[in-house]
């Protein structure tokens, strides 16, 4: 189907905008840790982007979800669920009064969801290159035509 190339593009540009707000908020930490960075700059920073990208790893899992991605569904449902639970407990912003009693805590969780974001990035890309590779060379029988094992 000609759609699926279009679709994992759509995952990828998705996946690489959560390591970016990821990464950012990484570094926003780091440089406050590094000294480079106050509390309270810290604190808009990162708070400005938390919503987006619960939003985003939201709308993420349910496209998987209605697009009928099984496997990577349940894959990207636990961040989702972690997103939503701190979401909902109110513990998703960063206060600036607490910020030097969580930012060991924070860090972690960064780096673990990059980690989670680059698996996920390997697996989109890899998708994308095998659904534009069945775009391009059609069903079955035309890839082994191709391929030489006609």
């Amino acid at each position: 189907m000609a759609w699926d190339p279009i679709l994992w593009i759509v995952f990828s540009i998705m996946n690489i905008t959560l390591l970016g707000l990821n990464f950012y908020q990484f570094l926003g930490f780091s440089d406050l840790e590094a000294d480079y960075l106050n509390p309270y700059e810290l604190s808009s920073r990162v708070n400005s982007v938390i919503v987006p990208e619960y939003l985003l790893q939201g709308a993420f899992c349910i496209l998987f979800l209605v697009t009928g991605h099984w496997f990577m569904f349940l894959l990207s449902l636990p961040p989702a669920y972690y997103n939503l639970t701190r979401y909902l407990s109110q513990q998703h912003r960063i206060d600036v009064t607490e910020v030097f009693r969580v930012l060991n805590a924070e860090k972690k969780t960064r780096i673990i969801k990059l980690g989670v974001y680059i698996v996920f990035f390997g697996l989109v890309i890899t998708r994308l290159a095998l659904s534009v590779v069945h775009a391009v060379f059609g069903d079955d029988d035309d890839a082994m035509h191709w391929s030489g094992f006609s």
